[in-house]
């Protein structure tokens, strides 16, 4: 099994309309965020996933949050624009940029010390 990872970076605002405590109010991170790939077969050059193309996958989706209020995103006109549920964003608009490629999970990091995942079922 091969596992490749990039990682990137955006910052932007939000606030938790559905959480009681000081995450009510708007505020703002530096988010981190890591896409992994899996698989058993390498391509003709041996690689599981180009790096390059998934950087600029990543970079392309990250542009449309980067220093913006999530809450206005149509992401999450339904939704808080809560950690995981920017994981889940994030693996979901790179899946239609990259079909059938072997992402397996989303990391995306507030802080250093906290962070959600996204892996869907398979």
């Amino acid at each position: 099994m091969y596992r490749v990872r990039v990682d990137d970076s955006f910052a932007a605002a939000h606030y938790l309309t559905k959480y009681h405590g000081k995450c009510e109010r708007l505020h703002g991170h530096n988010y981190r965020v890591r896409v992994h790939a899996e698989g058993r077969d390498l391509d003709e050059g041996g690689m599981l996933l180009d790096f390059g193309v998934l950087k600029k996958a990543l970079k392309e989706v990250l542009d449309t949050l980067d220093h913006s209020l999530l809450n206005e995103n149509p992401a999450y006109d339904q939704a808080e624009p809560s950690a995981e549920l920017i994981a889940r964003h994030i693996f979901e608009k790179l899946k239609e940029k990259l079909p059938g490629s072997p992402l397996c999970m989303v990391e995306v990091f507030e802080t250093d010390r906290n962070l959600a995942m996204y892996l869907p079922d398979r």
